[in-house]
């Protein structure tokens, strides 16, 4: 049985006082009955790790480097996050690859370097609404699948998340067949390439827009193991219901 999760993405959002969110979420959830995550902005890591602390709150990362030390001004690697107290780092999500032109070898290379250090990799992947209207979203969902996975992954390490680009803070949402036919594909590449064992177990999550109104009507499509949230996990008040859909699922 694959754990639910309920992962959050800041984004660029949050100074020190957005820390009384992640305390409130404690509170709101001082037991929960799946895993939770939030990848809060770089310079709130190791602040959100003493909050989090003595719960099963984890923080993560929202993008790593694929090289552990260099001239790279800037930039976080895997490392750094590690000694931050991060247990989680996404890579590939549509912003990095739309923003800083991230290809799928590149991504490949930053989970990788996340695993080494210990990292579970949280790899996004999503098609444009301009490839969704040419019906090209089962092509570009395999293509960034094989370039953007290492040939060696567990379902311990690594995680999807799916990601329609033309969702993402849109406030349009797929129609729940859309969703369960990606989804299902997904798990039938992840079968393919890596066996019915680790295929299996792999936990994919759905964003793009979810939130409490249409997180038990998500939640109960084939193949969604949970969520990857933006703008509203930035609230408990927002957030909070959608980890309870997720816990109801």
């Amino acid at each position: 049985m694959r754990r639910k999760l309920a992962a959050g993405n800041w984004k660029m959002n949050g100074t020190s006082d957005a820390l009384a969110q992640l305390d409130a979420l404690r509170k709101a959830h001082p037991t929960p009955g799946v895993d939770m995550l939030i990848c809060p902005p770089a310079t709130l890591i190791s602040a959100a790790v003493v909050t989090a602390a003595d719960h099963a709150l984890a923080i993560g990362g929202q993008d790593c480097h694929m090289n552990e030390t260099g001239a790279h001004t800037g930039d976080i690697s895997a490392a750094m996050l590690k000694d931050a107290g991060a247990s989680h780092v996404l890579t590939g999500h549509s912003e990095r690859r739309t923003d800083h032109g991230e290809s799928d070898e590149m991504i490949r290379n930053k989970t990788k370097a996340a695993h080494a250090q210990g990292l579970i990799a949280v790899v996004c992947i999503g098609e444009t609404l301009k490839e969704r209207e040419a019906a090209n979203t089962l092509d570009i969902i395999a293509g960034q699948l094989a370039g953007s996975l290492p040939d060696v992954l567990t379902a311990e390490n690594t995680v999807i998340a799916y990601e329609p680009v033309w969702a993402i803070g849109t406030g349009k949402v797929p129609t729940m067949n859309q969703i369960g036919e990606v989804h299902d594909y997904i798990r039938t590449k992840l079968e393919q390439r890596y066996g019915a064992g680790v295929g299996t177990s792999i936990r994919i999550l759905y964003g793009g827009s979810v939130k409490g109104s249409n997180a038990d009507e998500i939640f109960a499509v084939s193949n969604v193991d949970g969520a990857l949230v933006g703008g509203a996990s930035l609230r408990v008040e927002d957030f909070s219901p959608i980890i309870t859909a997720l816990e109801n699922a």
